[in-house]
């Protein structure tokens, strides 16, 4: 694809997305995410009408009499995505392969984070960290982004979320809010994960395709997994090969919803072959409501 045809996309991405925030998700963004970033301003002595639940006991027993710890609202917010870019990505039987709707979903989220003033970055990783673009301002910023996902080729093909998640810890200083986008085709990240979690706002967007959750009958399949090479022959006239993959492709989705669960780290399952924004506005409304309980 050369640079025109590869401008022209992004750009259609951009319009589509950049409406569609315009429409549905700036103000849920806005009132979800503002107010994470709290910061350390002084300790000073408490003064009639301040709150009793700002007291600093410590320092109020040091001193003999009640300070008070206070905290300013940070103005802007990190965004960083952590973008799978793993060969298994590069799949798709619905018009699309999962890395183009990755790239949607990921425009969306970045533009309505720059319509809140806030800084966007990327890591992009499969079983090595590939490409990183520390969080700025701007649109050039989230379109460079754009073009990453889409056409940046990685050197590898396999997937470790751990040592993305590692990297990540280590490099951000800042309380962030990590997008975790995924098809979560790994093992082993969950403890680096809930680490990642206590310091940062963690979320995470699981996508599949149609054909992962159910395959098509459609006779002999002469498959190949992207990543390891691993060639397989199935035959998808069977019913019982059919339902045997159906209940294994269920129960690894239950295995990661459980594994969310016990990290409590928040998990949107997204699927190539529906709409993302009617799921994204309803997981933002659910979070925002659970935050103003």
């Amino acid at each position: 694809m050369d640079t025109t045809e590869i401008l022209k996309k992004i750009r259609k991405i951009e319009i589509t997305t950049r409406n569609m925030v315009n429409d549905l998700f700036a103000g849920e963004y806005h009132s979800l995410f503002k107010g994470q970033g709290l910061e350390f301003s002084e300790v000073r002595a408490y003064q009639t009408g301040d709150s009793y639940r700002q007291i600093d006991w410590n320092v109020s027993a040091r001193m003999g009499h009640p300070y008070i710890k206070k905290f300013e609202e940070t103005r802007e917010l990190n965004v960083l995505f952590l973008v799978d870019a793993s060969a298994s990505t590069l799949f798709g039987t619905r018009g699309s392969l999962k890395s183009e709707y990755i790239t949607e979903v990921t425009a969306v989220l970045s533009f309505s984070a720059l319509s809140n003033n806030d800084k966007v970055g990327l890591l992009l990783f499969s079983d090595e960290i590939e490409r990183y673009i520390p969080p700025r301002k701007g649109k050039k910023t989230a379109l460079r982004i754009l073009r990453d996902i889409l056409y940046f080729e990685p050197e590898n093909t396999r997937t470790d979320i751990r040592k993305a998640t590692e990297y990540v810890y280590r490099l951000l200083k800042k309380k962030s809010i990590i997008f975790v986008i995924s098809d979560f085709l790994d093992t082993d990240y969950e403890d680096s994960l809930k680490i990642l979690a206590r310091k940062h706002d963690v979320i995470a967007l699981n996508v599949r395709d149609d054909a992962e959750m159910e395959l098509p009958r459609a006779g002999i399949l002469h498959l190949r997994d992207p990543e390891t090479g691993e060639k397989l022959t199935v035959n998808t006239y069977s019913h019982r090969v059919r339902n045997a993959y159906k209940i294994a492709a269920e129960k690894k989705q239950d295995e990661i919803a459980t594994k969310f669960k016990r990290m409590k780290i928040d998990l949107l399952n997204l699927r190539t072959d529906q709409p993302y924004a009617k799921e994204l506005l309803k997981f933002f409304k659910m979070r925002l409501r659970r935050k103003s309980a």
